[in-house]
């Protein structure tokens, strides 16, 4: 029996759409998965698929038609070889549906004349045959600097697999529009007028292959998606002069050869120290309360090739330097190889994401939830400031240098205002330009 195609909802907003192509034909054979049309909805331009076999056996809805609410009958589509009378019938039911929709645009009304008998079902021709007159591959003068390529999404895929310049192509669709074909001669042209990008030479594709997500992978996008989306982030950022840690830490190096602190031990010890100075930055939202952690459970955030995990330094305020480096090199290296256990990065209160190491001078890192809070560290880096004269004025400053290093700090607003994130940055800046503090 026919089966009617209606307009889809391509989005959850979309209540109208606009048949941009048919790429099927009037009596053409329809397999399950072939694509159907080109529609334009209020954010993207989207290929339908069939979900039913036999032959389009009438199109209600002209291409370019705008204003065709969602779910109003587009086309119909009849088992092979069935009566046409049938199709006929499911025609007139159709169009009598769209007219008695308040929303229906004329699109479908227009086509109520004109309603014949569709052509008997025939094979489907070979793909040379309807692809119609050969489109003329590259084009020939250029197109206005800024101008709109309009193209089928299908053609852009393709365009950009092949690398391919849409500038450089005229389209034989509807308008001037690409569409696959147009892509196909283009390349069978072997780059005549310059339509790969770049050097206007001709380019192999590049590789591309598929790379499945690990377990991992797929926590760390969901963790980060709904971190994003349900924790109202903000942001404090401060600039760290850390001469006197870096003195600190060569004389502690200088001193044990086999001892060996980084700038990283120093910042987890701050970080547990100034948690102890403002308890309330060590904290967490849930709806029924809100968690204040009586120890500075510190997550130091690792790369490894799976992704990024957070090792976490247990009540790190009570240990030292030596201790935290300890550590930290222990559970890095196990995080790397895959062997941490699950207490150990499962229930920190706090993180710390370092890049400093790798040149980055400040970012702002997503929090971590159900954490409140995590500090972003840049790189130490030279630059010029501007010193209080020694009697106390500062109108007139003396210029210097000084090695500045800036930490960004990201808190959920549900349970770190502004004043204690900005308490928790004073008390860390503190600890680190005094860093004899951090070893008492």
């Amino acid at each position: 029996m026919p089966v009617t195609i209606r307009m889809p909802a391509l989005s959850p907003t979309m209540t109208e759409g606009k048949i941009a192509q048919w790429l099927k034909k009037e009596g053409e054979a329809v397999r399950s998965g072939d694509l159907l049309a080109e529609i334009e909805t209020d954010k993207a331009t989207m290929e339908v698929e069939a979900t039913d076999e036999g032959i389009l056996g009438k199109i209600l809805a002209a291409a370019g038609n705008d204003a065709i609410a969602v779910n109003a009958p587009i086309a119909v589509i009849v088992e092979e070889g069935e009566d046409e009378s049938a199709l006929i019938e499911a025609v007139k039911l159709a169009l009598a549906e769209a007219e008695s929709a308040p929303q229906q645009a004329p699109a479908a009304e227009a086509a109520a004349p004109a309603v014949q008998p569709a052509p008997a079902p025939q094979a489907p021709a070979p793909q040379a045959a309807r692809a119609g007159p050969s489109p003329a591959p590259v084009r020939t003068p250029a197109r206005t600097p800024g101008a709109r390529v309009i193209a089928s999404p299908l053609a852009r895929r393709m365009a950009r697999a092949e690398g391919v310049d849409l500038a450089r192509i005229t389209g034989s669709g509807s308008g001037g529009r690409i569409v696959k074909a147009d892509i196909e001669a283009a390349m069978a042209s072997g780059g005549a007028g310059g339509i790969f990008a770049g050097l206007g030479q001709s380019f192999p594709a590049a590789a591309a292959r598929a790379e499945p997500h690990s377990m991992m992978r797929k926590v760390i996008a969901q963790r980060l998606t709904e971190s994003k989306q349900t924790v109202p982030h903000f942001y404090l950022t401060v600039d760290c002069e850390i001469d006197a840690l870096l003195d600190l830490r060569r004389e502690i190096n200088d001193g044990d050869e086999a001892l060996r602190v980084s700038i990283n031990d120093f910042i987890i010890r701050a970080v547990a120290l100034a948690l102890g100075e403002v308890p309330a930055a060590n904290a967490s939202w849930s709806d029924e309360a809100m968690t204040l952690y009586g120890a500075a459970d510190v997550s130091v955030a690792v790369a490894t090739d799976g992704g990024l995990i957070t090792p976490i330094v247990r009540s790190a305020e009570k240990k030292g330097i030596a201790t935290i480096s300890a550590e930290v090199k222990d559970l890095a290296a196990r995080a790397r190889d895959g062997k941490l256990a699950p207490e150990e990065y499962q229930g920190g209160t706090f993180t710390i994401s370092n890049m400093g190491m790798m040149g980055v001078r400040e970012f702002a890192a997503v929090i971590n939830p159900p954490q409140a809070c995590i500090l972003a560290i840049g790189a130490g880096e030279e630059r010029v400031v501007v010193r209080k004269r020694a009697d106390g004025d500062g109108r007139d400053g003396e210029i210097a240098t000084a090695t500045l290093m800036t930490c960004t700090l990201s808190c959920d607003h549900r349970a770190v205002d502004g004043t204690v994130g900005a308490q928790f940055l004073a008390a860390f800046k503190g600890l680190v330009e005094h860093p004899v503090r951090l070893i008492l």
